[in-house]
């Protein structure tokens, strides 16, 4: 007889650093929320539930991390292909009780605050019911499968038009430069973490109880718009959002009687490879960068605080914010800085990486995730049109909110993600807005 073949074991990849981190802070908070993803709005008749399943089914070869899951104990964790895979335990439905915003509104939320089901990472819900020719489609993923460069990859692969390509990503690296690459990985990772100790004036507590439910509102303005600002002013569109974000800080606190003495946003980074697509797992850094919600050496805080209670912000305040956040991101924005980034990412040992996400993560640290993310030029479903895009950016337990920033089609399209008890939560995309055009403003050419 034949001698019998042993059976081929699965392929298997390594589970990263960041993935551990992240399971990790699972364990450690079980009751907090450790998801991300982005919605997808579109214009059209919705799919039925079976048919959006066959569509998701027939996209999956393209992305094997989907239909893979960790195994292992918490020190050395694989991703395998996952054997009692179902398309349907992934796919879901919400449909609006009926017509009108409120009934979306509450569908929406419903799929926001969704539980994935046991053994699941990931999770696309169809929203529908409130009209007919209009629908949306809600992605989410725990963040230790996927970050956010690799959602926005699975976007592409769903319902994009192409691939973008606007990612920054460092060169391929070179061996000659390698002693300079590890002592500035060194440098920069010494940096990072002493900065996570340094707590340069009072942080505000939480202003409110929080109740566990998120929210969503948006806001949006032309891409172009910010990426004409931040060229006159020798800076990037993403400098822009966070300089907006800063001014829309400044009038929510007016508004809402909150102090911010100071606030950081933690803002995360794409440390893949040039040859890297589809990872498995994170690939990105997060980096603390300190917004300049109050402080102002013209002392006119007093005055735009008061104009800010008003509804408006303080036209003079503007620039000196876009400038103040291009200083804190000029070095970023250079190869040095995100050749070392990558090399932290990729080299960097699980300890303390994870002591690092957890540090940096804390509330004590930052008080809002913001993420900014090109998607594509144009996306559908069958014979439906993408019209318009949000981010779902991770809510970290003790943050005011995470804030995203998408690019699609030809509009940059602002979300903010929240617990429904944060204090005129739905106010910030429109004072986002407002700060954008007081940058516009101030970027204008004399006449």
């Amino acid at each position: 007889m034949p001698e019998s073949v042993p059976p081929v074991p699965p392929p298997r990849h390594p589970a990263h650093a960041l993935d551990r981190a992240f399971l990790g802070m699972e364990r450690r908070h079980p009751d907090a929320r450790w998801d991300a993803g982005g919605v997808a709005y579109l214009s059209g008749p919705p799919p039925s539930l079976p048919d959006l399943r066959a569509y998701v089914a027939f996209r999956l070869p393209q992305l094997p991390l989907q239909t893979s899951r960790i195994e292992g104990g918490p020190r050395r964790p694989w991703w395998r292909p996952d054997a009692d895979f179902a398309v349907d335990r992934h796919v879901h439905e919400v449909v609006a009780a009926g017509p009108g915003e409120g009934e979306w509104d509450t569908a929406l939320h419903t799929a926001l605050n969704a539980p994935f089901p046991s053994g699941t990472y990931w999770g696309v819900w169809l929203l529908h019911g409130h009209a007919p020719d209009r629908y949306a489609v809600c992605y989410r993923f725990h963040h230790a499968c996927q970050d956010g460069a690799a959602a926005a990859m699975t976007f592409r692969a769903m319902l994009g038009g192409g691939e973008p390509s606007a990612r920054p990503v460092p060169g391929k690296g070179r061996l000659t430069g390698l002693p300079r690459r590890v002592g500035t990985a060194v440098g920069l990772a010494a940096r990072f973490a002493s900065g996570t100790f340094v707590a340069r004036g009072a942080r505000p507590a939480v202003p409110f109880v929080p109740t566990g439910e998120r929210r969503l509102w948006r806001g949006r303005v032309p891409a172009a718009d910010l990426r004409r600002i931040g060229s006159a002013h020798g800076g990037s569109a993403h400098d822009v959002h966070l300089a907006a974000l800063a001014g829309a800080l400044a009038a929510w606190s007016a508004r809402s009687g909150v102090p911010l003495p100071r606030v950081t946003a933690l803002v995360p980074v794409d440390a893949r490879r040039s040859d890297e697509d589809q990872t498995w797992g994170n690939r990105c850094f997060a980096l603390p960068v300190e917004l300049p919600v109050r402080t102002d050496p013209k002392g006119t805080d007093a005055s735009r605080n008061a104009r800010g209670a008003r509804g408006g912000q303080g036209g003079e305040a503007a620039p000196w914010r876009l400038d103040r956040v291009m200083a804190r991101t000029r070095k970023l924005r250079g190869e040095t800085w995100r050749q070392a980034l990558q090399d932290l990412v990729r080299f960097m040992p699980g300890r303390p990486t994870e002591w690092y996400l957890r540090r940096v993560l804390s509330p004590r640290v930052a008080d809002v995730m913001a993420t900014s993310m090109p998607l594509a030029e144009k996306g559908g479903l069958g014979e439906s049109r993408v019209t318009g895009t949000a981010l779902l950016p991770l809510l970290v337990p003790g943050h005011l909110f995470g804030v995203g920033l998408s690019f699609f089609d030809t509009w940059a399209e602002v979300s903010f993600v929240a617990d429904r008890a944060l204090p005129l939560g739905e106010s910030l995309p429109e004072l986002w807005e407002r700060a954008v055009a007081e940058l516009e403003e101030s970027a204008a050419p004399p006449e």
